[in-house]
C-alpha cells in the first residue's frame, strides 16, 4: 500500500564512510579505561561511536616525563646563560654597556624605546611593563607601525632595544636605518660576537646581549616554535630591569609600592611606615669606633652592604643619600669629620611606626609648608613601636 506521507526512522548515517556492517548486541561492559572514564556522561555518543584505541589517551607518566623534559631544557639553558654572563668577557662588557646606556640620564629625561616582532614583540611588551613599574621610563614601537609614523615617539634622549632571536628579523633591519645614529642600540640575540649579528654589522656600535640556547628547539623538542629562546631573553631582560632599579633607585620597593596599588600584588605591598623602614639590625655596623672610620671606609661598607645604609652601633647612621655625594677628599678624612654624613639618633624624627604611609606623607607635607627645615629629603624618619626603633628610612624614599 503506497504512504502518502514520508517515513521517518532513527537510524544514522556516518558522512563519507563505507556501508557500516551490521553490529552484534554489545558485550557485558567491561573495566572503564582512563579515557572511557573522562566520557563516562556521553553513554549515548559511545553507543554509535567506535570506540578509541586503547592506546590513544598518553599516560600520566608519558605526560609528565614530556613537561619535565621542557623544564629540564630550559633550566639547563638557563645556567648555560649564567654562566655566560659569568665568564664572557663579550655578554659580560655589552651587560655592562647596556645598562650604562640606560641610566646615563639617571632617570631624569630620556627613555628606553623596545623593538620586537612576533614572540619577540610580546617580550618587549613584558619588559616595558617591568620597567615601568619600576619607575624605568619605558614604551614599546612596533617596527612596521613606526615607518608609518610612530617613529614619532622616539626622542633625543633615548636608548633603542631590539629583541631578535636570529639576529636579522627584516623588519627590523627596514626600520634600522631610520634611528638616529647618536642613540645607543642595543640588540637582543642569540649571537655571542657582534660579528655574526647581522643587525650589529650594519651597525659597528651596536651593544650585544647575548642570550643563547644550548641545543636548538629542534633538537630539545622535534619543532622550532619559540620556546627555550623566549625563556632566554625574558630572564635577561627581568635581569635588566633589576639591575637598572637598582641603580636608578635607592628604595625599590618603595617605587614599585607607588606604581602597583592593585591586584594581590598591591596587597601584598607595605601600607605602613613600620612595613617600610629598614630594620636597623639589617644595616652594616662599622662599630662604635666612627671617629676612626673614614670616608673609604664608609663607601665600601655601603658597597657590600644589601640595604647601601650603614651605621656605627644603634646610634648612629650613615644614608646612601649622602653617601653617594661623597667626594674622592673626602675618602682619607674620618667619618664623623665629614659635614653631613652621620646622623645622630637626636636627629631622627620619631613617627609611631603603625602610621599609615599615606598619612606619614602628608605629616611631612604639612611640616614642609610650615617651612620646617629638618624634613629635607636627607632627614632620617625612625618608625618606633612601643618606645622601641625597629628602623630608619630617609624622607625622600617615602615621598618619592
Amino acid at each position: 500500500m503506497a504512504l502518502d506521507h514520508p517515513v521517518q526512522n532513527s537510524e544514522v548515517y556516518l558522512l563519507g564512510s563505507c556501508h557500516a556492517p551490521h553490529i552484534p548486541p554489545p558485550s557485558p561492559p567491561s573495566p572503564a579505561t582512563p579515557c572511557e572514564e573522562l566520557s563516562s556522561g556521553l553513554d549515548g555518543l559511545m553507543s554509535i561511536t567506535p570506540p578509541d584505541p586503547v592506546n590513544s589517551c598518553p599516560t600520566f607518566g608519558q605526560r609528565l616525563s614530556n613537561a619535565v623534559h621542557v623544564l629540564g631544557t630550559e633550566a639547563t639553558a638557563l645556567s648555560c646563560l649564567t654562566r655566560l654572563y659569568e665568564t664572557d668577557p663579550v655578554a659580560r662588557g655589552g651587560f655592562n654597556s647596556a645598562v650604562s646606556a640606560i641610566t646615563r640620564f639617571k632617570g631624569d629625561k630620556g627613555k628606553l624605546v623596545i623593538c620586537g616582532v612576533g614572540k619577540s614583540g610580546h617580550i618587549a611588551k613584558k619588559l616595558v611593563a617591568t620597567m615601568n613599574s619600576l619607575k624605568i621610563h619605558a614604551t614599546y614601537l612596533h617596527p612596521t607601525e613606526a615607518l608609518h609614523g610612530d617613529l614619532g615617539k622616539v626622542g633625543k634622549y633615548d636608548t633603542i632595544l631590539l629583541i631578535t632571536f636570529s639576529g636579522k628579523t627584516p623588519e627590523l633591519l627596514s626600520l634600522l636605518p631610520h634611528f638616529d645614529t647618536s642613540l645607543p642600540l642595543i640588540v637582543l640575540t642569540s649571537h655571542t660576537h657582534p660579528s655574526t649579528c647581522e643587525i650589529a654589522k650594519h651597525r659597528p656600535d651596536t651593544i650585544l646581549l647575548p642570550a643563547p640556547i644550548h641545543k636548538s628547539e629542534t633538537d630539545s623538542f622535534g619543532f622550532n616554535a619559540p620556546t627555550t629562546s623566549t625563556t632566554m631573553a625574558l630572564a635577561l631582560g627581568d635581569a635588566l630591569a633589576v639591575v637598572i632599579s637598582n641603580e636608578l633607585h635607592i628604595n625599590v620597593q618603595a617605587v614599585f609600592s607607588q606604581n602597583h596599588p592593585g591586584g594581590a600584588i598591591g596587597q601584598a605591598i607595605p601600607k605602613k611606615l613600620s612595613d617600610l623602614v629598614i630594620p636597623l639590625t639589617d644595616i652594616w655596623d662599622v662599630g662604635n669606633s666612627v671617629d676612626v672610620v673614614t670616608g673609604a671606609h664608609v663607601l665600601m661598607s655601603a658597597y657590600k652592604s644589601k640595604t647601601h645604609w650603614v651605621r656605627a652601633g644603634m646610634d648612629v647612621v650613615i644614608p646612601p643619600r649622602r653617601i653617594k655625594r661623597l667626594g674622592t677628599g673626602d675618602m682619607d678624612e674620618p667619618a664623623m669629620c665629614i659635614p653631613g654624613l652621620a646622623v645622630p639618633c637626636r636627629e631622627w624624627i620619631e613617627i609611631p611606626g603603625q602610621t599609615e604611609l599615606a598619612q606619614a606623607k602628608e605629616f611631612v607635607k604639612a611640616k614642609r609648608r610650615e617651612g620646617d627645615s629638618r624634613f629635607s629629603d636627607d632627614s632620617i624618619l625612625v618608625a618606633v613601636v612601643e618606645s622601641e626603633r625597629l628602623g630608619v628610612m630617609e624622607a625622600g624614599e617615602l615621598m618619592g
